[in-house]
């Protein structure tokens, strides 16, 4: 089914880039919610996703840290870094249809805050998501 890449993606969709400055981000155990939420003709219910993930400060200062694995098929478009923070545009194909990404991912020391809306254009139709991502500094690794 093709929404499932495009909607897999999208929840994936943080960014990816090698950072000039190391981000504002408090080395340790972190923990994720993303809460993705879906308009169009195709009523599909909220969902939430939390996880953790160790992140080390050899993670942070390595000049080709990543913050998600690109799907295949996604082409990050635009992405402009600092250590507070990051914007990026990225658009992700596959056959029947397309899902263009805008996102925005703020690092504030103990804690990040962002959010990704994801235009999706296929034979369903056009659907918008919002995903709303926050994490937070929870202790050591």
């Amino acid at each position: 089914m093709l929404l499932r890449p495009l909607f897999a993606a999208a929840l994936l969709a943080l960014p990816l880039t090698a950072m000039a400055e190391t981000p504002n981000i408090t080395p340790g155990l972190w923990e994720f919610t993303s809460t993705t939420s879906v308009t169009g003709e195709i009523p599909i219910p909220d969902q939430t996703d939390t996880h953790q993930e160790c992140i080390a400060q050899g993670d942070l200062e390595d000049p080709d840290f990543q913050f998600l694995e690109v799907e295949e098929g996604c082409e990050l478009l635009e992405h402009n870094v600092s250590a507070d923070g990051i914007d990026y545009r990225m658009i992700c194909r596959e056959e029947g249809g397309e899902a263009n990404i805008n996102g925005r991912m703020d690092f504030l020391g103990e804690r990040v805050e962002g959010s990704v809306d994801v235009t999706v254009q296929s034979p369903m139709g056009e659907m918008q998501m919002n995903t709303v991502v926050e994490g937070a500094h929870i202790g050591d690794c």
